[in-house]
């Protein structure tokens, strides 16, 4: 099928690149990200190096897509988004140890209460949001055995409150399972502060080797695009007709359009993002590409050029008028990883969009603080906030507005 050719492919060029660039020291670099902490934010370049990063993300991505085949699934748009994702973060906190016993809970909770393990799978895929907590307990602080069955208790629980998360936001915060680690991330670092076993912040950024990577990333994503246009017959045909979509959770652009639309809008938001990351003169680094493999992924799950420009802006001048440089870390991942608002203004219009930005980018600031970094979709965290917030503002203006124009109406009609 089309959509497993693409992420075996996207895969194999990962693990590809990986081994070019890593040499012969790229196992070592491997078991380095495997031992070091990871939590937010922990660029693999720096740790590590780049051949070991890229091969770390090429393995779960291949692996995750194995697990499709595995269990038959029908790979679409949620796929797509789930393992770029996955791809993306694995630059910078997921690895090949510390995925498994979140997926192993979620599994769990699955033949517990008697369903197909297919049924929550996408919430497992998701669910390695809080994949440092391994690392960190297990490893860090030697829990060993009891840590790694602490980090499935964890997992046994994402499908319940990822279920109950979304009826909070109802689908306006397109990284619902962002929410859901966050608000157990939330409980987890209180507890571990109350004995003394959170983590400290940390802030690992890598800043060489740009001109590699920037050929890199233009190309992997222009290369994307071109596979859309080559399975769309060499045509932008058709292409604007996912702009009539809000993007609310499940927008799934293979099963609304097909599959050249969206790896079409799949390889130009990564080009966007790209370009973004370095128009403002931040580095492409483990955490900036994962943005951009996040919301590019996402291209095929919600996410397009007319749905995420308000947001996009709205975080913008967050950046440009509070206390962050705009091109700082934190900034830099707020306008790509707050794209998970896109729905507000997909829905609501261009005038939400931007205050939802806006709003983002002042929550994230703080918000990141209460799981100490152990959540890695701290912005999905952050987002879940922000739409719960603005939700019911929304419905009380549009209330207001139709009750004036009611009065107006009587009025005028008298």
């Amino acid at each position: 099928m089309v959509v497993y050719r693409f992420l075996f492919t996207i895969s194999f060029i990962f693990i590809v690149f990986g081994i070019a660039v890593g040499g012969f020291n790229i196992i070592e670099e491997l078991i380095h990200i495997i031992k070091s902490p990871d939590y937010l934010i922990t660029d693999y370049f720096e740790i590590a190096g780049l051949g070991g990063a890229f091969l770390n993300s090429g393995f779960l991505m291949l692996a995750f897509t194995f697990i499709f085949k595995l269990l038959k699934i029908n790979p679409t748009g949620v796929s797509v988004a789930a393992v770029m994702t996955i791809g993306g973060f694995a630059l910078f906190g997921k690895n090949i140890f510390n995925v498994w016993p979140i997926v192993a809970g979620v599994f769990l909770y699955s033949i517990v209460i008697g369903e197909n393990v297919r049924t929550y799978l996408y919430v497992s895929y998701f669910g390695t949001a809080l994949a440092p907590i391994t690392t960190h307990l297990v490893l860090d602080k030697g829990f060993d055995y009891i840590g790694l069955i602490i980090v499935l208790i964890i997992g046994f629980f994402l499908p319940p409150l990822g279920s109950f998360a979304l009826t909070l936001h109802r689908g306006y915060n397109l990284y619902n399972i962002g929410f859901t680690a966050g608000l157990l991330g939330m409980f987890i670092g209180g507890i571990l502060r109350a004995y003394d076993l959170h983590p400290e912040p940390r802030l690992i950024w890598h800043t060489e080797n740009q001109l590699l990577l920037s050929i890199f990333v233009y190309t992997f994503f222009y290369l994307i695009l071109l596979y859309g246009l080559k399975l769309n017959g060499w045509t932008f045909a058709k292409y604007k007709s996912i702009f009539k979509y809000s993007g609310k959770l499940l927008t799934d652009f293979v099963l609304l359009e097909n599959e050249a639309i969206a790896f079409m809008n799949v390889g130009i938001l990564g080009l966007i993002g790209t370009s973004y990351v370095l128009l403002v003169g931040a580095p492409l680094n483990g955490p900036t590409i994962g943005g951009i493999m996040t919301l590019a992924g996402f291209g095929a799950l919600g996410k397009h050029p007319k749905n995420i420009a308000p947001v996009f802006l709205g975080v913008m001048i967050g950046a440009l008028t509070n206390s962050q440089p705009v091109n700082s870390p934190i900034m830099v991942l707020a306008v790509l990883f707050g794209t998970t608002l896109a729905p507000i203004a997909g829905e609501f219009g261009f005038i939400w969009g931007i205050i939802a930005g806006y709003l983002h980018s002042a929550l994230v600031l703080n918000i990141g603080s209460l799981h100490f970094g152990m959540n890695l979709y701290n912005n999905g965290f952050s987002g879940g906030f922000v739409a719960l917030f603005l939700l019911p503002l929304i419905e009380a203006v549009k209330n207001i507005k139709n009750r004036i124009v009611e009065k107006w109406g009587e009025r005028n009609g008298n």
